[in-house]
């Protein structure tokens, strides 16, 4: 099946859901707690999957000592010091 050519035509149910096929499922990785966005474009509606979210706070500390090796106590640091300032 070509998918970018896919045309299927779906019911709406009582409480405003639609099922995506398995295929397009698949194609696209969605699956459980997989986040979708609704945008309207040119009239038309258009489903995307919604980026990830990176959870910063888990990754706080990892680099600290490597700049401490490079002899800069913070990130901060480390970017003023490439830009010359």
């Amino acid at each position: 099946m070509d998918i970018e050519s896919y045309y299927l035509c779906m019911k709406i149910g009582e409480r405003g859901q639609v099922t995506i096929p398995k295929d397009l499922r698949e194609r696209f990785g969605l699956g459980p707690d997989i986040e979708v966005e609704f945008h309207v474009e040119n009239g038309s509606i258009v489903l995307r999957k919604a980026p990830r979210k990176l959870d910063i706070e888990r990754w706080r500390g990892h680099c600290k000592a490597s700049f401490a090796e490079l002899g800069h106590g913070s990130v901060d640091e480390f970017i003023e010091d490439v830009r010359g300032r």
